[in-house]
């Protein structure tokens, strides 16, 4: 298992925040982002929830394993032959606005899936550099 945490600071407020790391909130921000929920319509913070994303030769499927509401949500997320473990994003209150950390515990399933895998975290920085822009640019359109 290989693990990275970076944080990095929104303008809004956690009650604002929290939502767009949700299955649903992550539209809003991610481009391509469409959850399909096997369940029907479920609150997706719900611990046990499931929901999958991707297409073709990458899907993700993703469970709800935990959340304190407004401030934590952790999933675990299995791409088959590929990757599996954990996503934790904690949202905290920073000044006028937001500290999110975001946490990746991921296992590569296959010796094939390493250098993918490494590669990931190396560009974890800039991972996390990414979403803070992408949520930037919503919020600069409303």
């Amino acid at each position: 298992m290989t693990t990275a945490t970076g944080a990095f600071r929104l303008p809004m407020p956690p009650e604002q925040a929290f939502p767009l790391f949700t299955a649903r909130g992550e539209r809003s921000w991610v481009a391509g982002w469409e959850p399909r929920f096997p369940a029907g319509d479920v609150d997706d913070t719900e611990p046990g929830t499931v929901f999958v994303t991707g297409a073709g030769e990458q899907v993700t499927t993703w469970v709800v394993v935990d959340r304190v509401a407004g401030e934590t949500i952790r999933y675990a997320r299995v791409v088959p032959g590929v990757t599996a473990g954990t996503v934790r994003v904690d949202v905290r209150p920073s000044g006028a606005g937001s500290e999110v950390t975001v946490t990746y515990d991921l296992t590569a399933l296959t010796p094939e899936a390493e250098p993918a895998l490494r590669d990931f975290f190396a560009g974890y920085a800039h991972f996390l550099e990414s979403w803070r822009e992408a949520i930037g640019a919503i919020r600069n359109d409303e």
